[in-house]
């Protein structure tokens, strides 16, 4: 006996978010090395897996908090996307990224300065070819990929045609 696939299930709004960011400005992925920065079951374990799937075909590489500084560094540099998802405030600098690469910032520490990311904006603008400040970078992505994550659900409870 076939069974019927499951139903779509709701995908992780702030890797959802990073990948639409991607796509709106055009950031080739296919073939291209990518590095998340982070491991979390809610941001950096869903990226990994959303620039991995079939059609964004990255090769994709998970670095985190335990990862050697000087291993941190090689793989980024040698990557075209950078996901830095941490929470560690400004661990991503110029000598992590190659020149062009695009950089998304998600991390979202609290400093005395105010709240800051995973990247040294400052530093990493100039070497960049994209990057996303922090604040007002991923979040408001998040925030419609929830709403669409939202609408998503109702609409499978009947709540709302398609």
């Amino acid at each position: 006996v076939l069974r019927r696939p499951p139903p779509p299930r709701a995908v992780c709004c702030t890797p959802l978010g990073v990948m639409r960011l991607l796509e709106r400005y055009g950031v080739a992925t296919a073939g291209k090395r990518a590095t998340v920065i982070g491991r979390s079951t809610l941001t950096g374990l869903p990226q990994v897996l959303l620039l991995g799937r079939k059609g964004i075909d990255c090769t994709v590489t998970l670095a985190h908090s335990r990862t050697s500084a000087a291993d941190m560094i090689e793989v980024c540099r040698a990557s075209d996307i950078i996901v830095a998802c941490a929470g560690q405030a400004r661990m991503v600098t110029a000598a992590h990224v190659k020149p062009g690469a695009a950089v998304v910032d998600v991390g979202v520490s609290r400093t005395e300065a105010g709240i800051v990311g995973d990247v040294d904006f400052d530093a990493v603008q100039a070497i960049a070819g994209a990057i996303t400040p922090m604040p007002r970078g991923t979040g408001p992505m998040t925030i419609a990929c929830l709403l669409e994550n939202t609408l998503s659900a109702a609409r499978m409870l009947g709540a709302f045609p398609a």
